[in-house]
């Protein structure tokens, strides 16, 4: 019994022995891979080692926007309630310096009605030279006559302009604040921005005014637009904004019936114009947005407008566009004219003019400000797409300098409607994104001395 023991011990450590040497044998034989990753990895700034949100101020500044949501809610409705139709945004404008002052900012007005507020870091050892621009957008879509008293379905607040952009003007705010109270310096400076001119026929006038001033400094912009969570811009679409004027002597409706009108002229134009084709790769849209002219009912007008706004993904197809535009212009007047029964009492003239250019540009897929974001969505549990738009990214993207456009939490809709609305619920996690993608390129410096 006892040799039969020991001879199965002897054929078991044989066996281990054997399973060890084709163990051996199956390692050698892999091939040798580096414990270096192949593509190199950009990494934060060393003061943010250990992760960010896990240091004591950003853990504050987390908590302080937890905390003060309904604060975050008054004020968006308070700032909704202030026209700021685009050119006409002062009013608003003195509400936001009024905020950035009580948050410890430096506060200033540029040249074209933006309101800076800038956080310095505790030391100079970076001379201050470079900085991190984060920033939302003044202006609506809405004259200055319109109803901009918010109105309260159940938690939903209701408002033209309540989310787009209430919801990233209280954001901007929010951030200051939280890094305020928690008492929080950053590695590079912070610029708080609120800008002017990013609807419509604004053109980017504000921020291409903020790109003008500090270009040389910045490391990165992050636009706060809106409130969706679910996306990110990084690709900037490219637009155009135009307008056609067509103009004639104009008369009345029952003594000069047959002269040449310039309405007839503009609705032939517009016919020829909705008939072009537009491909649907690369992506290329028109929309004819407004027209004006005449003065009553019973008059030949004088005069006859046209705005349209078209877009892209190619310049190629954006220059087609215009010039298609311009030829079924000419040929819409043309047209009027070869009809007109009396040719005698003048001619009609035209012309189309460039309102405003967004140009394209696109983030690099290595960029530090989109590790931070996604170092952010990774904290709040959040998976963003990252998609193409127009917004005041594109001013950035297009000089080169890396540059994102995030909503800001909660939900909205209606945008550009006097229905629009904005639902704060999950407000707070859009502001932590916003908050850690903010500190993630800017880093952290030491904390201000009690």
């Amino acid at each position: 019994m006892l040799r039969a023991h020991t001879k199965l011990i002897r054929n078991i450590a044989r066996t281990s022995a054997m399973k060890q040497t084709v163990l051996c044998v199956i390692l050698l034989s892999m091939p040798v891979r580096s414990a270096v990753s192949p593509h190199p990895v950009r990494s934060f700034p060393a003061a943010q080692t250990p992760p960010l949100a896990q240091d004591v101020q950003v853990r504050a500044a987390l908590e302080w926007l937890q905390n003060n949501i309904l604060s975050i809610n008054e004020t968006q409705a308070r700032l909704t309630e202030v026209p700021a139709p685009s050119f006409h945004e002062a009013k608003r404008a003195e509400a936001l310096k009024k905020y950035f002052e009580a948050a410890g900012l430096l506060v200033e007005t540029d040249k074209v009605g933006n309101v800076i507020g800038t956080l310095t870091p505790a030391t100079a050892a970076n001379g201050q030279s470079e900085a991190i621009l984060v920033s939302a957008h003044l202006d609506t879509v809405f004259p200055a006559d319109t109803d901009t008293r918010v109105r309260h379905e159940g938690s939903r607040m209701i408002a033209p302009g309540i989310s787009d952009n209430g919801t990233g003007l209280a954001a901007l705010i929010a951030l200051a604040n939280s890094i305020h109270a928690a008492r929080i310096r950053p590695r590079y400076t912070i610029l708080f921005a609120a800008n002017v001119g990013e609807e419509g026929e604004g053109n980017l006038r504000g921020m291409r005014a903020l790109i003008e001033a500090y270009h040389s400094r910045l490391k990165a912009v992050i636009v706060l637009d809106g409130s969706s969570i679910d996306h990110v811009t990084t690709k900037a679409l490219a637009s155009r904004r135009l307008e056609a004027t067509i103009t004639g002597p104009g008369g009345h409706s029952w003594s000069d019936f047959g002269m040449a009108n310039p309405i007839n002229a503009l609705v032939r134009a517009s016919v020829r114009f909705i008939n072009t084709k537009v491909p649907m790769a690369p992506r290329t849209t028109f929309n004819l947005g407004q027209i004006e002219g005449g003065t009553s009912v019973n008059s030949i007008p004088h005069e006859a407008h046209l705005k349209v706004d078209i877009r892209s993904e190619s310049e190629d197809e954006l220059g087609r566009l215009e010039s298609a535009l311009r030829d079924c212009v000419a040929a819409g007047v043309r047209d009027e004219m070869e009809s007109a029964r009396d040719r005698s009492k003048g001619k009609l003239e035209w012309k189309v003019e460039l309102l405003g250019k967004r140009p394209g540009g696109e983030l690099d897929a290595a960029s530090p400000v989109l590790a931070a974001l996604r170092a952010a969505d990774e904290f709040i549990g959040n998976q963003s797409r990252t998609e193409r738009s127009s917004t005041d990214a594109n001013i950035p993207l297009s000089e080169g300098i890396d540059a994102i456009s995030i909503g800001a939490g909660g939900s909205g809709g209606g945008a550009h409607s006097l229905q629009e609305w904005y639902e704060p619920a999950g407000r707070e996690r859009g502001l932590k994104r916003a908050l850690l993608t903010l500190l993630g390129v800017s880093g952290l410096a030491q904390e201000i001395p009690r």
